[in-house]
């Protein structure tokens, strides 16, 4: 028995509502303490450029889970990028404040 044609695409929804969700708590995390000295510049760039890339793919592809999954999460990098340079520019601290609780 094969699965619908639209339970398959349902299941790329969830997975990239997922993956999308992966860097929200840095995002959230880097806010509240107003520090972005653990993240890698590097990583960042490599992380923005792959999706850039998937992007182009799903385009491509007509893909709505692979455009809305890299959508999301090349949004979510490049906030990590503007923190990290943002707070860079404020003098943040060397070690990051405790987050809220």
């Amino acid at each position: 028995m094969q699965p619908s044609v639209s339970l398959i695409s349902d299941i790329g929804l969830v997975a990239a509502a997922l993956s999308a969700l992966t860097f929200f708590p840095q995002v959230v995390h880097t806010w509240q303490t107003r520090s972005a000295n653990g993240l890698s510049g590097p990583m960042l760039a490599v992380g923005a450029s792959s999706m850039v890339l998937w992007l182009v793919y799903g385009a491509y592809e007509h893909n709505t889970p692979i455009l809305f999954g890299n959508g999301i999460n090349l949004f979510f990098t490049l906030l990590l990028v503007f923190f990290k340079h943002y707070f860079r520019q404020l003098g943040e601290p060397e070690k990051p404040l405790p987050a809220p609780k």
